[in-house]
C-alpha cells in the first residue's frame, strides 16, 4: 500500500508541474518537477532508491526506443559525422581532459575516479534536450542534430563509465582492451537491437495472417518490445540503450513502409504512448529531485568537506564542459571534419551557442553515478563516492538552469527571422483549428445529422474565408484590446437594456435572472478564463440536477410546457437585449473601429436569427440536438488542434493562449443559448 501511495504522489506531482508551467511558463517543466521532488522528500521524507540497472530498464529504455521511432532518419543519416563527432570524438575528449582537471581540482579524487565522474558527466541527456527545445523554436537542423547526439552518446559515455570504475575498483586498465570492447559493445547492441525488433515485427506479423487483429495484444506487444530488445542485449554484456534505438528505428522503418500496422493500431499506439511518455518524462525529473536532498545532506553534514568550496567545484566543472563543448564545435568546423557534403554547414558564433549551451546533462548521469560500488576490489571504500554523486547532482541542475536562462534570449533572434507578422501567424494558427474541426465534422457525418453538420461546416468555411481575405494593419495586441472593448461596451449596453425592464417591472424575476446569468457569463468569456470555467461548471450542474430532478417530478409534461413558455421568454428578451447591444455599437462606428466593430454586429445578428428561428419553431428539436453535439466536438477538435500545434513548436504558448481564448468565447455563446434548452 505504501509503494502504492508513492507511485500516485508522484504521479500528482507530474500534474502539478504542468499546471505550475502553465502560469510561470518561463520556467521549464523539468526544474519544476525537479524541485517538487525536492519537496516532496523534504517534507514528507519520501525516498526511493535509484538502483540504476533498473532506472535505466524502466525509464531510459522506453523513452529512448520511442526517440529512435520518430527521429527523422534521413537528417540523421545526412549530419552523421557532426554526429558521431560529438557523440564520439567530445565524449572521450571529456573524459580524458575531464578527469585530469578533476584530478587537479580535488586530488582526493584519484585519477581513474575523476575519469569516472568525467566520463558519466559527458554524455547530454536526449529527454532533457527536448524539454528544453520545446520551449524554444530551434532551427531543424540543430534540433536534429541535439536529436542525434543525445541518442548515440549514452552508449559511448556509459561504456567509458564502465571501465572507469572498473579501473579505480581492481587497479588494472588496458586502452587496447577499452577500445575493443567499446567497439564490440556498440556495434553488437545496435545490431542486436535492430535483430530482435525485426523478429518482433515478423511475429506480429504472423499473428494477424492466424486472423489475430486484436488491437489491445498488439498494442501489448509494442509496450513490451523495449524491455525486452533492453533485457535481452544486455544479458549479452551488450549496449542496451543502443540496442533500443536501433529498435526504434527498425520499428519506424516498418510503420512508413506500412508492412503491419492497420490505421487503427497506429491511432491507439500514438494516443498510449503519448500518455506513457508524459508519465515517464515527469517520473525521471521528479525522481531526480527525490535524490538531491539526501546526496546534498550527506556532504553538506560531512565535516572533511567546505560547502562552499563544493559548490565552486560543481561551476568550475560545469564551465569546462560548456567551454570545452564550445571550443570542440568550432575546431571541428574549422579543420573540415563536418562538411556540407555531411550534412553540415559551418555555424556562425549564436548557432554554436546554441548547441553549446544545450548540452544540459540528465538521468542518465544522475544514474550512472548511484552506480558507483560501495567498496573496492581491496575491501577499502570507493574513494569520495558521496562527492562524486553530489557533483553529478549539482552539474545536472546547474546546465538545466542554464540552458533555461540563456537558451531563449541566444536563440530568440531566430525565432523572430522565421516566424512572420504575428497576425499573419494568428489567422494562419485559427486557420488551421477551423480545418481541423471541418475534418471531425465531415467524420461524423450521418444521414441523421447530415443536415445539421453540413450547417455547421458552412459557418467554418465562412470563418476561413474571412481569415483568409481580410488584412489587418493593426498590431495583434491593439486589435484583441480594442475587440475586448468593444464586447463590454456591447454587454453593457445589454445590461442597462435589462436593468431598465426589471426598474419598469416589464420582465418577470425568472426571465431576467437568466438574462443576467447570460451576461456574467459573457463577461468571464471575454476577460477571466478561470471565471468563465467556473460558471460554466456550475450552469451544467444545475442542468444536470434539473434532469434529475424531471425523472422524479410526476407531472413530467406540465414542466416541459412551463420550461418552453420561460425558454420563449428568454430567447425574446436576448433578442431586444442583442438589437440594444447593435445599436449601441453601431453609434460609435469610426474608422478605426469599424472592421472590429462589424464583426461582432454580424455576430449578434446570428444569435438574432438562431433565437427567431427556434422561437418559430422551424428547426426540430433533434435538428438542434444534432447541432448542439457536433459543435461540442468541433471546438474539442479545435483545441486539440492548438495543443498539437503548440507541441510542436508551429506556435508559441502566448498565441495558444489567444487561440484557445477565442474558442472559449465561441463556445460560451454556445453555452448561453442553450442553457435552459
Amino acid at each position: 500500500m505504501e509503494f502504492f501511495l508513492i507511485i500516485l504522489a508522484l504521479l500528482i506531482l507530474i500534474g502539478m508541474s504542468n499546471v505550475i508551467n502553465h502560469f510561470i511558463p518561463f520556467i521549464p517543466v523539468p526544474l519544476i518537477q525537479i524541485t517538487l521532488g525536492v519537496l516532496l522528500e523534504i517534507f514528507l521524507a519520501i525516498h526511493v532508491e535509484l538502483e540504476t540497472d533498473l532506472f535505466l530498464l524502466l525509464f531510459i529504455a522506453p523513452l529512448l526506443f520511442n526517440d529512435g521511432k520518430n527521429v527523422p532518419r534521413t537528417a540523421l543519416w545526412k549530419l552523421r559525422a557532426p554526429i558521431l563527432m560529438l557523440a564520439l570524438g567530445l565524449v572521450f575528449l571529456t573524459v580524458w581532459s575531464g578527469g585530469y582537471l578533476i584530478n587537479w581540482l580535488i586530488p582526493s579524487i584519484p585519477l581513474p575516479a575523476a575519469f569516472a565522474l568525467a566520463a558519466i558527466l559527458s554524455p547530454t541527456d536526449v529527454v532533457a534536450v527536448s524539454a528544453m527545445a520545446s520551449r524554444v523554436k530551434l532551427p531543424k537542423s540543430i534540433l536534429h542534430l541535439l536529436e542525434g547526439e543525445g541518442l548515440m552518446n549514452d552508449a559511448s559515455g556509459l561504456v567509458a563509465f564502465k571501465f572507469a570504475v572498473a579501473a579505480t575498483v581492481t587497479g588494472v586498465f588496458s586502452l587496447v582492451d577499452a577500445t575493443f570492447s567499446f567497439i564490440w559493445i556498440a556495434i553488437g547492441g545496435f545490431v542486436g537491437g535492430a535483430l530482435i525488433a525485426f523478429i518482433i515485427i515478423r511475429l506480429r506479423v504472423f499473428l494477424r495472417r492466424l486472423g489475430m487483429e486484436d488491437v489491445t495484444m498488439h498494442m501489448l506487444i509494442q509496450i513490451l518490445t523495449p524491455f525486452i530488445i533492453f533485457l535481452a542485449v544486455e544479458h549479452f554484456h551488450l549496449s542496451g540503450i543502443l540496442a533500443v534505438v536501433a529498435g526504434g528505428i527498425v520499428h519506424a522503418i516498418e510503420r512508413d513502409r506500412e508492412i503491419s500496422p492497420t490505421v487503427e493500431l497506429q491511432v491507439v499506439s500514438k494516443s498510449t504512448w503519448s500518455v506513457i511518455l508524459y508519465v515517464l518524462n515527469g517520473l525521471v525529473f521528479v525522481l531526480l529531485g527525490l535524490q538531491i536532498p539526501d546526496v546534498a545532506q550527506t556532504i553538506f553534514e560531512d565535516p572533511a568537506f567546505n560547502n562552499g568550496q563544493v559548490i565552486v567545484y560543481i561551476v568550475i566543472i560545469t564551465l569546462f564542459l560548456f567551454v570545452l563543448r564550445f571550443i570542440w564545435l568550432m575546431a571541428a568546423w574549422s579543420i573540415g571534419w563536418f562538411t556540407k557534403k555531411a550534412g553540415a554547414q559551418k555555424p556562425d558564433m549564436k548557432a554554436a551557442g546554441i548547441i553549446t549551451i544545450s548540452g544540459v546533462r540528465g538521468a542518465v548521469t544522475l544514474a550512472g553515478s548511484f552506480s558507483i560500488p560501495y567498496v573496492l576490489a581491496d575491501g577499502g571504500p570507493f574513494p569520495e563516492r558521496s562527492l562524486i554523486i553530489f557533483i553529478a547532482a549539482g552539474v545536472i541542475l546547474l546546465t538545466l538552469v542554464v540552458a533555461s536562462v540563456f537558451l531563449p534570449i541566444v536563440a530568440r533572434t531566430d525565432e523572430e527571422e522565421v516566424v512572420d507578422k504575428q497576425a499573419d501567424k494568428t489567422k494562419a494558427a485559427a486557420i488551421h483549428t477551423h480545418q481541423a474541426a471541418i475534418k471531425v465534422l465531415e467524420s461524423q457525418m450521418t444521414d441523421e445529422n447530415r443536415e445539421a453538420a453540413l450547417s455547421i461546416i458552412s459557418r467554418y468555411r465562412t470563418k476561413i474565408n474571412a481569415l483568409s481575405y481580410v488584412e489587418q494593419e493593426k498590431e495583434p495586441a491593439a486589435v484583441r484590446e480594442e475587440e475586448k472593448a468593444l464586447r463590454f461596451k456591447a454587454l453593457e449596453a445589454e445590461e442597462r437594456f435589462l436593468d431598465k425592464l426589471i426598474k419598469d417591472e416589464k420582465v418577470d424575476k425568472e426571465t431576467a435572472f437568466i438574462c443576467k446569468e447570460y451576461i456574467q457569463r459573457m463577461e468571464g468569456a471575454v476577460t477571466n478564463l478561470m471565471k468563465f470555467r467556473l460558471l460554466r461548471s456550475v450552469t451544467l450542474f444545475k442542468r444536470s440536477m434539473l434532469r434529475i430532478f424531471k425523472l422524479f417530478f410526476p407531472n413530467k409534461t406540465e414542466i416541459r410546457r412551463i420550461n418552453l413558455e420561460r425558454l420563449e421568454k428568454v430567447r425574446d428578451l436576448k433578442i431586444r437585449m442583442y438589437k440594444a447591444a447593435i445599436q449601441d455599437i453601431q453609434a460609435g462606428i469610426t474608422a478605426e473601429n469599424h472592421e472590429t466593430s462589424s464583426m461582432i454586429i454580424e455576430e449578434y445578428k446570428v444569435q438574432i436569427l438562431k433565437c427567431k428561428r427556434e422561437n418559430g419553431g422551424r428547426i426540430p428539436s433533434k435538428m438542434v440536438e444534432y447541432e448542439r453535439e457536433l459543435f461540442y466536438k468541433a471546438i474539442q477538435a479545435e483545441r486539440d488542434e492548438v495543443q498539437e500545434m503548440f507541441e510542436t513548436r508551429e506556435i508559441s504558448r502566448e498565441l495558444a493562449n489567444i487561440l484557445r481564448q477565442q474558442i472559449n468565447l465561441r463556445e460560451a455563446m454556445t453555452i448561453n443559448e442553450n442553457t435552459h434548452s
